[in-house]
């Protein structure tokens, strides 16, 4: 028997496309059916809106359901407004409270409470339990639905407990123990239960469990889970009472997407929140041209200490030869400590009482980064030019370099202390900064030194 060769995912994508542009339903089932979730998922977000709402509705309703909950919040918006009001109820019934919470902060006001309020009582209180906490508090990534037990129950009730909610529950693996007031007092894993002799009363094969308050910040949250390595991290109120569950592919998808987020403020751009195929040109215009902007008016700056010493450039020309050699070292110099301590704040490896450490550390690093630098400046310069040059040189790769190290450091734990994201502070304010503050370092020493 010969097997059929392996259809490529360009292949399957361009006859997507292909049945998209026909609007060949039957073609655009042929081709989505054989294809897992995953599969699925990567050909829809290739997709502008009306295509993918096409697609979408040639899915199974079995299959729909596992695409729909595992595309982005924005994705599913997008879906919601081209499905009948039928089949977004259905869908929306279907889905986790957490993942329903997150879809309605991408909707309008007026459709997310039409869809509320289309909800089953129960699946409704779930959603508004949710829906209390602040927007960046871990209890807005929680879910409510949850197998409990008490530390009297024996392991086969317990066990009884878990298989009678196995539809409902949103993980079995580790089981939280509350008294009678629903205060958290352990855990106990399905492992231990089903290990374990019927008879024996939980209370002896419990844990001391791990907890965070549902207002804890979602990132510290998730990054306490993953450090942790549970499965289950369960969110107790200000009583300590048991109100959720953070599963831990709900903790890293909050890492992820926290992770993005900085990567493209440091990037001095706002964060698509959305596959990039999938985004709308004018959106990507409007994640950038902000950051565009205020860096444009940050550069003038740097314009106006090259203004100021003017006179200066105009009695040694050879100064201007190396303005954009002392800019790009200060900046990069700048962006690395910005990007070290950004990623160590991420990590809770570092606080903002930290400040005085940070400061003493990267004062050294940028000193010696600014020796090795400067060194190497002053014998190329000295050579090529003259000796004061070289000298000017030098000490102006020293002084650059440990002070863009130092305001790197510096700058994500004031962002930090002052509640605003770090990676804002980091590499597009960096390096206006520095720009200016190491053209300032570089004229003063020349004047020093060459006497002008």
């Amino acid at each position: 028997m010969i097997k059929s060769p392996t259809v490529t995912f360009e292949e399957n994508a361009e006859a997507l496309v292909k049945a998209l542009n026909a609007h060949n339903v039957a073609d655009i089932s042929r081709v989505l059916e054989p294809l897992n979730v995953t599969e699925t998922l990567e050909q829809l977000e290739r997709l502008n809106t009306i295509e993918r709402a096409l697609a979408y509705r040639t899915l199974s309703k079995d299959r729909a359901l596992q695409v729909f909950e595992r595309l982005d919040a924005a994705l599913q918006a997008d879906l919601v407004t081209g499905l009948q009001d039928t089949e977004v109820a259905e869908v929306f019934e279907e889905m986790s409270p957490d993942d329903r919470v997150a879809l309605l902060d991408e909707l309008p006001a007026s459709l997310a409470n039409r869809l509320i309020h289309g909800l089953s009582e129960k699946e409704r209180m779930l959603t508004s339990t949710v829906l209390g906490y602040p927007q960046r508090s871990v209890g807005r990534f929680m879910s409510p639905e949850f197998v409990i037990t008490h530390p009297e129950l024996t392991v086969n009730k317990t066990f009884t407990r878990v298989k009678s909610q196995l539809d409902d529950a949103e993980s079995i693996y580790t089981i939280p123990v509350t008294d009678t007031g629903r205060h958290l007092v352990g855990v106990v894993s399905l492992r231990d239960v089903l290990r374990a002799e019927s008879d024996v009363l939980i209370s002896e094969i419990m844990k001391s469990p791990l907890s965070v308050p549902a207002t804890m910040d979602a990132e510290e949250a998730a990054r306490y889970c993953a450090d942790a390595k549970v499965l289950v991290l369960p969110i107790v109120d200000a009583e300590d009472r048991l109100v959720g569950i953070l599963t831990v592919d709900d903790a890293l998808q909050i890492l992820e997407d926290a992770e993005s987020e900085d990567a493209a403020r440091s990037g001095g751009t706002e964060p698509l929140r959305r596959p990039y195929l999938a985004t709308p040109v004018r959106s990507i215009v409007r994640a950038r041209v902000v950051w565009l902007l205020v860096l444009a008016l940050g550069a003038t700056l740097t314009v106006q200490v090259i203004g100021a010493f003017e006179a200066t450039l105009e009695q040694q020309v050879v100064l201007s030869l190396f303005i954009p050699l002392l800019i790009g070292t200060g900046g990069n110099t700048g962006n690395q400590a910005a990007t070290t301590i950004t990623r160590a704040l991420a990590l809770g490896d570092v606080r903002p009482k930290d400040v005085f450490k940070v400061f003493a550390r990267e004062v050294r690093v940028g000193a010696m980064l600014g020796l090795l630098l400067g060194s190497l400046g002053f014998g190329i310069a000295a050579a090529v030019f003259t000796v004061p040059i070289g000298a000017v040189i030098g000490l102006t790769l020293l002084g650059v370099c440990t002070m863009a190290a130092s305001i790197g450091g510096l700058m994500p734990l004031l962002g930090k202390a002052v509640k605003a994201d770090p990676a804002v502070f980091s590499n597009p304010f960096i390096s206006t900064f520095v720009d200016a503050a190491g053209l300032i370092i570089y004229f003063l020493i020349a004047t020093s030194i060459l006497g002008l």
